[in-house]
């Protein structure tokens, strides 16, 4: 059984565990289970890099992450530059059809926009974006559209599930033409994130609605 002040200490050795994170750049609060995440980095990996640490916490039901990006003076990009580089990326990975891709950047936030195939690519692009000096964040708003026609099977993603590492005991999954939805309860980030990656592989799908539920036995006190 895990206190809220046990978590937020938790949470907080986490985050001084990774290299790239500062301790003392970041607060950290729990409420109920629920971590917030305030302060500045000064890049974009290092608010994702929070994040993710914070998700492999055991005992984190949710969280907000009100972390800013703040950058040096010295390290300050106009949109166009930034712009530039995000092009220049897209198009040297081979896994992303860079040409179905529009960028958009305004004061360092980049807009991803488009259609595409399957969901890794989508991923990919973003992923692409994270490194560059300039960066404040980034929303992703690439559509996918399969070029499979296959019938969604409800069975095959239940199968796909149970041959995986998660505990797919208490997921339920439903089918509506290309939309597939996860409900239940799992008990970590990382099941959810999993199921959520292998429901994404199946032919056809062109959405995928995770609202699984992450349940631990824990007194908030």
């Amino acid at each position: 059984m895990k206190t809220d002040t046990a978590l937020q200490l938790d949470v907080q050795k986490a985050i001084l565990w990774e290299p790239l994170l500062d301790e003392a750049e970041i607060g950290v609060t729990v409420k109920n289970g629920v971590v917030t995440l305030s302060g500045y980095v000064d890049n974009y990996v290092k608010k994702l890099e929070a994040e993710n640490a914070t998700k492999r916490v055991i005992g984190v039901r949710a969280l907000a992450e009100n972390i800013k990006v703040k950058f040096a003076s010295s390290f300050s990009r106009t949109d166009a530059e930034i712009a530039d580089e995000v092009l220049v990326a897209l198009k040297r990975n081979w896994s992303i059809p860079s040409e179905k891709i529009s960028v958009k950047v305004e004061d360092g936030w980049v807009t991803l926009d488009g259609e595409l195939t399957w969901n890794y690519q989508k991923e990919a692009a973003q992923h692409a974006v994270h490194y560059f000096v300039g960066v404040k964040g980034v929303d992703n708003n690439i559509r996918i559209k399969s070029g499979r026609n296959d019938a969604i099977e409800k069975k095959d993603i239940e199968h796909a599930l149970k041959r995986s590492t998660i505990d797919d005991s208490n997921i339920k999954v439903s089918v509506s033409d290309n939309v597939v939805t996860l409900s239940g309860t799992v008990d970590s980030w990382y099941q959810k994130g999993e199921a959520g990656r292998i429901t994404w592989n199946t032919p056809g799908v062109s959405h995928v609605k995770n609202d699984l539920d992450i349940d631990y036995e824990i007194d908030f006190g």
